[in-house]
């Protein structure tokens, strides 16, 4: 931990070995991050790095209330989901009047369904929905923060939720019903 200060504080510095001690430290976990984003390994590796330029060009604005890997997480994951919008991604705003919100925390699955199967049925949402899943149960943001993220409303962050993961359900139960037979 004071190691990983004294690195930080060196790469304020303009330290190149820190930072290429950082970037060691950090590059594996991160590559993963920008490949649950960008299907494409290349893609993944390039967002990868542009985020890992963006985190030494702006480490000033590092501040330590939150682990350098936390805010090193967020520009990857920006930078992914800038790679993304320039394929002409939108997360549009979408009519949330007649949607009720319902518990977002009741994610349980049959148990006869795996992790990979799951993780399967999530790359199969449309990009939106799929966007807000990753980041809300794999990444473990609240709506507050995928709204600054991707730039859109809370309503709308939620409302992809849901429709997500309604979508999901469906895409399980079928396969589900499908192992039945």
């Amino acid at each position: 931990m004071q190691n990983q200060k004294s690195l930080i504080t060196a790469c304020k510095k303009g330290n190149r070995i820190a930072q290429m001690q950082i970037y060691d430290s950090y590059c594996q976990a991160m590559f993963t991050i920008a490949c649950r984003y960008l299907k494409n390994e290349e893609d993944a590796k390039d967002a990868m790095q542009e985020g890992f330029l963006k985190a030494f060009t702006h480490i000033e604005m590092y501040k330590p209330e939150a682990t350098f890997g936390a805010w090193l997480k967020r520009i990857i994951i920006n930078q992914c989901l800038d790679v993304l919008k320039k394929k002409q991604l939108e997360f549009a705003d979408v009519e949330v009047s007649e949607l009720r919100i319902t518990n977002e925390d009741n994610w349980h699955f049959d148990s006869s369904i795996s992790k990979s199967e799951i993780l399967k049925a999530i790359e199969q949402l449309n990009q939106k929905y799929k966007i807000v899943i990753k980041l809300y149960l794999i990444e473990g943001y609240d709506h507050e923060e995928i709204s600054d993220i991707l730039e859109i409303p809370i309503k709308t962050s939620r409302t992809h939720l849901r429709r997500g993961k309604l979508k999901l359900q469906d895409l399980l139960k079928q396969k589900y019903n499908e192992t039945r037979y």
